[in-house]
């Protein structure tokens, strides 16, 4: 069986874990039963090894077309022939006080029209295909017991037991339906028996109810709200609610350039992504989910975990440790090739000095729109200012995560400014004691140093870091961050050099944007990547911006954002990157590309409204 593209996933979950349901009815990718356990199908990352669960009709040249039940992150996968018309729906119930399994993956077949032959196909693959299992009869259908955990499919038809996975073919009429259940059992228990079709349409109602009540809470109401909506519903998926934390995306290793090496692992929760996530969960009206993973990032300044080169790592597991070694999986053969497929980060312990700009930021936003931090929370941050009075200086890994060595970013250098400034602001607004003369001379000489050292007079535009004439999209976020003005006419022509094509010296390839050209600022990695999603959402933004005292700008920032939304998949899901023929690349879907959809289209919108819609 070929390998699916990326962008032929969808993805559904239960708020603890998620899977990857291609158009072919595969699921090729569940880790359980949590986002970062090992995976039991894995076969997007070896067609061969890895494992999958396929539900799929015996007919040769079917079509297929997916979409989300609306307003919802159940996906039905339609399978359409002239014997007949099959629907696949997929999804996984939250879990509520009383639920006899947290986790449970449901798949229900129904026939609209005609008769169907369909065949039931899973093959799980325990802890990244390399612990064995045994697959055995179970009252209501197949158990597998592995090491470490014991899933049993409960199955309406009857399947017979081929090595280590199960399958069974049955034929459906019009209007008949099955209902197949994956449940993870704990020691000692017993599954839940087969479901009826009055229970499974229980769940199946229970789960879309959960997504309506969930979305209603969306304040938004401008232009573009279904890619909105289908943003939030993307990043809540992400969301591991036993801590509030939000995995960066829940796979590993998928490429961001195909038969590369540049593959990683990003199921575990980043501090950088925190002032993004707040932002964009409080414009839209999610406070709880931004108060949740406030809770979370506050844990991390109660406890600082100082195993890296500062007070904070820069990345956390979602239960909050800290130990994320790297290793490789050299028996999987990757995504279409690419390997190494890794587990782990080895980038958790860098220096990268970005980090506490960015929790400053969610801090000041938080404190802003939800609610006032304490003094005690203050103390811890503030030791925390004082530290980035001392450090600022410091060569790093940057935002990027660079392995070729410590530069002086500019990013790190303009988010250090941030944290020391979002620090005095909090310290103004709630009289909070501190040592202001310290911070304001710091954050003052971070400045003046970004314009001396920062500005290339020959490129005419902020560069990536000290020293360097190379252009990095990071830049972008100058004006976003209060930097510089957003019509400041350094800003303004670093924007410009942005946005012009690649073969003019620029980061751009149409509407797309390259975060840096790694010839020009060489991250000590081989291989080439596509155009990072995020980048081009915040080329779009600094327009927008920048377009409120110039309306062709403004314009252009419009144009952009909705050739933008083109590249998304079918169901409005973004991986990482896109490649050079329009393909997702990276990890998928990502958390960061979406929320910066969302801040572009809050923006854009009121930009465009001349108002504050949506707010």
């Amino acid at each position: 069986m070929a390998c699916q593209p990326i962008e032929n996933y969808g993805v559904i979950g239960n708020l603890r874990t998620a899977a990857l349901v291609g158009l072919d009815g595969s699921i090729d990718w569940l880790c359980l039963p949590r986002f970062d356990s090992p995976s039991v199908f894995a076969a997007i990352l070896d067609d061969e090894k890895g494992g999958r669960f396929r539900i799929a009709p015996c007919l040769n040249g079917a079509r297929h077309k997916q979409f989300y039940w609306p307003e919802t992150n159940v996906l039905v996968t339609r399978f359409l022939h002239p014997d007949g018309i099959l629907e696949l729906i997929d999804f996984m119930p939250v879990p509520v006080p009383g639920d006899a399994c947290e986790h449970q993956l449901v798949r229900k077949v129904h026939v609209v029209t005609g008769r169907v032959p369909l065949r039931v196909e899973c093959r799980p693959a325990f802890d990244y295909a390399r612990a064995p299992h045994a697959a055995l009869d179970d009252e209501c259908g197949v158990r597998f017991e592995g090491p470490d955990l014991t899933l049993v499919l409960t199955s309406p038809v009857p399947l017979r037991i081929d090595g280590g996975g199960a399958a069974g073919e049955v034929s459906l009429g019009a209007g008949e339906e099955r209902t197949f259940v994956l449940q993870v059992v704990p020691p000692g228990r017993k599954p839940d028996g087969c479901p009826t079709p009055a229970g499974a349409d229980a769940l199946f109602r229970r789960t879309v109810d959960y997504w309506h009540r969930w979305l209603s809470k969306c304040t938004y109401t401008g232009r573009w709200r279904e890619h909105v909506l289908r943003s939030a519903l993307a990043l809540k998926l992400m969301t591991y609610e036993p801590t509030g934390a939000i995995v960066a995306a829940p796979t590993t290793s998928l490429p961001e350039g195909v038969g590369g090496v540049r593959n990683w692992d990003y199921r575990y929760t980043w501090v950088r992504d925190a002032s993004f996530t707040l932002y964009a969960f409080l414009r839209i009206g999610f406070t709880e989910e931004a108060v949740r993973f406030m809770g979370w990032l506050r844990d991390r300044w109660r406890h600082p975990d100082c195993h890296g080169a500062g007070p904070f790592q820069l990345m956390y597991g979602i239960d909050g440790r800290s130990e994320l070694d790297e290793f490789e999986l050299p028996h999987l053969d990757g995504y279409k090739g690419s390997k190494p497929v890794r587990v782990g980060n080895g980038a958790h312990d860098q220096l990268q000095l970005d980090i506490y700009g960015e929790l400053m930021d969610s801090v000041y936003l938080f404190n802003k729109y939800a609610a006032p931090i304490s003094y005690d929370d203050w103390l811890k941050l503030r030791n925390m200012l004082d530290w980035v009075c001392d450090n600022w200086r410091r060569p790093d890994e940057g935002v990027w995560e660079v392995r070729g060595g410590r530069r002086e970013f500019v990013y790190s250098r303009v988010l250090c400014w941030v944290a020391l400034d979002r620090g005095l602001r909090l310290a103004d607004k709630r009289s909070f004691p501190a040592d202001r003369a310290k911070w304001l001379a710091a954050r003052d000489a971070i400045l003046e140093e970004v314009m001396e050292k920062g500005w290339h007079p020959s490129t005419r535009a902020f560069v990536q870091s000290f020293g360097s004439d190379a252009l990095d999209a990071s830049l972008l976020l100058l004006p976003l961050v209060f930097f510089t003005a957003p019509n400041d006419p350094r800003m303004l022509r670093t924007i410009d050099a942005i946005a012009k094509p690649v073969r003019e010296g620029g980061l751009a390839a149409d509407g797309l944007v390259y975060r840096y050209d790694p010839a020009q600022a060489p991250d000590g990695l081989p291989g080439d990547e596509g155009t990072f999603n995020m980048c081009s959402f915040w080329l779009i933004e600094a327009q927008t911006r920048a377009g409120r005292t110039d309306p062709a700008r403004l314009a252009d920032a419009r144009l952009r954002f909705e050739q933008m939304l083109g590249y998304a998949n079918h169901l409005g899901l973004y991986a990482e990157q896109t490649g050079p023929s329009g393909e997702a690349l990276g990890n998928f879907p990502q958390a960061f590309t979406h929320l910066a959809l969302i801040s572009a289209a809050y923006n854009l919108d009121r930009a465009l409204g001349g108002g504050r819609r949506g707010e």
